[in-house]
């Protein structure tokens, strides 16, 4: 067992285990995206750090087959930041809180030596997709494409830069596909460690293994902070799913098959390095 999955065993809520706590017919999810963990501010404007961190917590509610309704924002700051460099930090939230219909309630800010910021939303579903519900045999794929985060990472780490439109500065969630194909799919997260690493998460919270249909090689498999979904249904809704996929146009790949068997994740853990 890693450290990461050591230190949330302690606490034997029913509710952990999810990209988020379903409780009441809400969803209850937090994030942290940490200077020098998650980003480097070289990297990124302070218009792009706040973006970037209200969607990877958005990527939560919406993992769940929720809509994200209130956000609550914990910012500590360095004593160095101006003014002008808050009021972009301030746009980044909004504006990325108003595409989604989200409304800003509270939160509290301090003085850091970094920029560290935490997001704790509040979202509505009335169908929740969990990451349990894996059965033999059910099929599983993945939207989008994997592997890109993860290059332009490397070239970030090896002083390169990357294009405007990374998904690694400008993440793409699967909204409408999840709305779309909620009531067929049995079993879901988001890929925020890896495909393969969040396969495992699966595997273990229902006690299944995967057959592989197609290789997945370290490159796609391995690259975090995707943001893509990863899920799982009855092979008699494949069509439908696949039907729901062009519709919202998403692109997506089934890569395997549900089975007992032994599951080994081929990649490293990206905390506790």
């Amino acid at each position: 067992m890693n450290l990461e999955n050591y230190f949330i065993s302690q606490f034997t809520s029913k509710h952990v285990g999810d990209d988020g706590a379903f409780l009441n017919d809400c969803v209850y999810s937090k994030d942290a995206f940490f200077e020098n963990v998650h980003f480097k501010m070289k990297w990124m404007s302070h218009y792009q750090v706040a973006s970037k961190a209200m969607l990877v917590n958005i990527s939560d509610a919406i993992a769940m087959n929720a809509i994200p309704k209130y956000a609550l924002l914990s910012v500590a700051m360095p004593k160095c930041i101006t003014k002008k460099e808050m009021r972009e930090l301030a746009c980044g939230f909004r504006d990325v809180a108003q595409a989604y219909g989200i409304e800003i309630i509270g939160g509290d800010t301090i003085s850091n030596t970094k920029l560290d910021i935490s997001v704790t939303l509040i979202s509505h579903t009335k169908k929740p997709l969990f990451r349990s519900g894996l059965k033999n045999g059910y099929l599983l794929a993945y939207t989008g494409k994997l592997g890109g985060s993860k290059k332009d990472l490397h070239k970030l780490l090896n002083l390169g830069t990357i294009h405007k439109k990374s998904k690694f500065v400008n993440i793409k969630l699967r909204q409408k596909f999840i709305t779309q194909t909620a009531r067929f799919l049995r079993s879901g997260m988001d890929i925020s460690d890896g495909l393969l690493s969040d396969l495992e998460k699966l595997c273990r919270v229902n006690k299944m293994g995967v057959k592989f249909r197609k290789k997945i090689e370290k490159r796609v498999g391995c690259s975090g902070e995707e943001y893509e979904m990863l899920v799982a249904f009855d092979a008699r809704d494949k069509k439908a799913i696949q039907r729901r996929a062009l519709q919202s146009r998403t692109p997506l790949t089934i890569f395997a098959k549900s089975a007992r068997v032994k599951y080994t994740n081929r990649c490293k853990s990206h905390h506790f390095n």
